[in-house]
């Protein structure tokens, strides 16, 4: 994977997310589970279109899920994401990750989850 730089701490979450969150976690779970995935991840855009993606480690090519699905949100138009979601083993979200969806909202909530789908925590900045 791309190097990683500082990002926040993913604050434990206290309340239960919102319908459209809880899609984004089952499609961050589904690209990752689709093809055996270190990572998957789930992005929504300003008009409400979601983009899922998984992690790509090719010996010429290594991307993170969520750079990806950002990648796919903004070729599709997408100029700026409301949420997003990260389904991983990790314990802390990817520097790279974490940059590739500040590019595009600098407030979007960014929900951490286990691969059951146990939301570990939020970076909201």
């Amino acid at each position: 994977m791309p190097e990683s730089t500082a990002v926040p701490t993913a604050r434990p979450t206290g309340a239960d997310l919102t319908a459209e969150d809880d899609k984004l976690v089952i499609l961050a779970r589904g690209a990752r589970g689709r093809v055996g995935a270190v990572e998957g991840a789930a992005v929504r855009d300003q008009d409400g279109r979601t983009y899922a993606a998984a992690s790509v480690s090719l010996p010429s090519l290594a991307i993170t899920a969520l750079q990806l699905a950002v990648a796919s949100a903004a070729a599709a138009g997408a100029t700026r994401l409301e949420a997003a979601v990260v389904v991983t083993e990790a314990s802390t979200l990817d520097g790279a990750g974490y940059a590739a969806v500040r590019d595009l909202a600098v407030d979007a909530p960014i929900h951490l989850a286990a691969p059951d789908g146990t939301v570990l925590g939020t970076v909201t900045g």
